[in-house]
């Protein structure tokens, strides 16, 4: 675990600390506000696609081999980003940047897999959770003092140190059992690997899946619906190709014949709809609505991300003593309770009510981060652990996504209690779906 944990929190370090830098960034390049957004839009898009490639990738070529990679591209990157001469190289370098941080999740899953082939290694996976999840609550905070003290180049080098020590600690305590999936005396031929990688494959996925996500950011300001067909035809082709292909990148029998791990995948999304509604719809009501400062707004969603840091340990045990499925339907109750509380608030409720509430919020992300974590890890197989772990994360970018976008609809005619009145109203419905799922879910 100690060999993994520091390159688990870089892609939530990253995604959430460039929220400080981004104004500092657009003064620097004098690019226009639209431009600098390309920041966090490009990171989005270039992780939802490159979760499952590398996982694809550490299970071909080893988890071990296939994270040490991700984190000298981070290293690099980071290292040579605050030169960039204009904006659009610093947007190719986010990319860059997203691809190396979305190796870390699958990879370390893949390892896990390895290492401990009997179970769901609960206590690990808890150890991940808190990692992102503090990485994520404290992200913010640490990219303010980053930027106050030492400019917006600081969020990149800080990455520095932090990738040199995960690599000295992955080169000295990953197992090298786990260094490749299937030991070979014979090397593969450059054809072989290319074949077993499926590239053409890759880049319909690419095509698909990114022109998906490109159309669900553009749909607050500007429809880009030429983008639909486009995915359309991708998507069209890649089943077409994976259906005939002997070593498919997406093994659509295996995912169809697995009904369970199909539902993870929507039970992921469905969560991190709710999630990311709170964790980016309330900042920008307390900023908009009621006239608080960007210190006051980021003080009180904190609980939303940091309070499951607290709460991993309890869902431990119980994931232990009773199952994913007790685990998820106290989450998802939980979550429909805060997002219920949420229907009652306005303009004049009291600060303290509004930290009970986010506190309320936060609490679940424990039981259904954790438990949904295990129950992807007990549904994949073996042999696709590292591939079914990026579709996880990806499902879990698509759910942030789709929160952006349902923001920027119920705030188009500006921000106001109606519009949080119509957050909360869809958090209710999309958290009592994740109840009935976690129901109707099978010991």
């Amino acid at each position: 675990m100690s060999g993994v944990v520091l390159g688990t929190l870089l892609n939530p370090l990253n995604t959430s600390m460039i929220a400080l830098a981004v104004v500092p960034i657009e003064r620097h390049y004098d690019s226009g506000m639209a431009t600098a957004t390309w920041l966090i839009s490009a990171f989005y898009l270039a992780a939802t696609v490159s979760m499952p490639v590398m996982g694809r990738l550490a299970d071909r070529f080893g988890p071990r081999r296939v994270f040490l990679s991700g984190l000298i591209l981070v290293c690099l990157t980071s290292a040579l980003a605050p030169f960039a001469p204009n904006i659009w190289w610093l947007v190719a370098a986010r990319v860059v940047l997203a691809i190396g941080t979305s190796v870390a999740f699958p990879a370390t899953m893949a390892v896990f897999r390895s290492a401990l082939p009997s179970g769901p290694p609960q206590s690990a996976m808890a150890m991940v959770g808190a990692a992102n999840s503090t990485s994520a609550a404290f992200g913010p905070v640490l990219g303010g003092l980053l930027v106050q003290l030492w400019g917006w180049q600081a969020t990149w080098l800080v990455n520095v140190p932090v990738t040199l020590l995960g690599i000295v600690l992955a080169l000295a305590l990953l197992p090298p059992s786990a260094q490749t999936r299937a030991p070979s005396t014979a090397r593969p031929s450059l054809r072989t690997v290319l074949a077993e990688l499926d590239l053409p494959a890759i880049a319909m996925f690419v095509l698909a899946m990114g022109c998906l996500v490109g159309f669900l950011l553009s749909t607050a300001n500007d429809p880009g619906w030429l983008l639909i067909p486009v995915s359309v035809v991708g998507a069209v082709a890649l089943v077409l190709r994976e259906l005939r292909v002997a070593t498919p990148f997406l093994d659509l029998r295996m995912l169809g014949a697995n009904r369970r791990l199909l539902m993870v995948f929507a039970q992921n999304t469905a969560i991190n709809v709710v999630f990311y509604l709170g964790f980016l719809g309330l900042p920008q009501w307390l900023q908009g609505a009621r006239d608080e400062g960007a210190g006051v707004a980021g003080t009180l969603v904190l609980p939303l991300a940091g309070i499951s840091v607290v709460a991993l340990p309890l869902v431990t045990r119980l994931l232990r003593r009773f199952d994913e499925r007790f685990v998820l339907i106290t989450g998802g109750l939980l979550l429909l309770c805060g997002s219920a509380g949420l229907l009652l608030v306005d303009s004049s409720t009291p600060l303290w009510s509004l930290v009970l509430l986010t506190s309320l919020l936060g609490l679940p992300n424990a039981f259904n981060n954790l438990g949904m974590q295990s129950l992807m890890y007990r549904s994949a197989p073996a042999e696709h652990i590292g591939i079914a772990s990026g579709l996880f994360q990806t499902f879990r970018f698509v759910g942030s996504i789709a929160a952006s976008v349902i923001i920027g609809v119920v705030f188009t005619h500006g921000i106001s209690d109606t519009g949080l009145t119509t957050m909360a109203a869809i958090m209710v419905a999309v958290s009592a779906a994740v109840v009935l799922a976690a129901l109707l879910q099978r010991r």
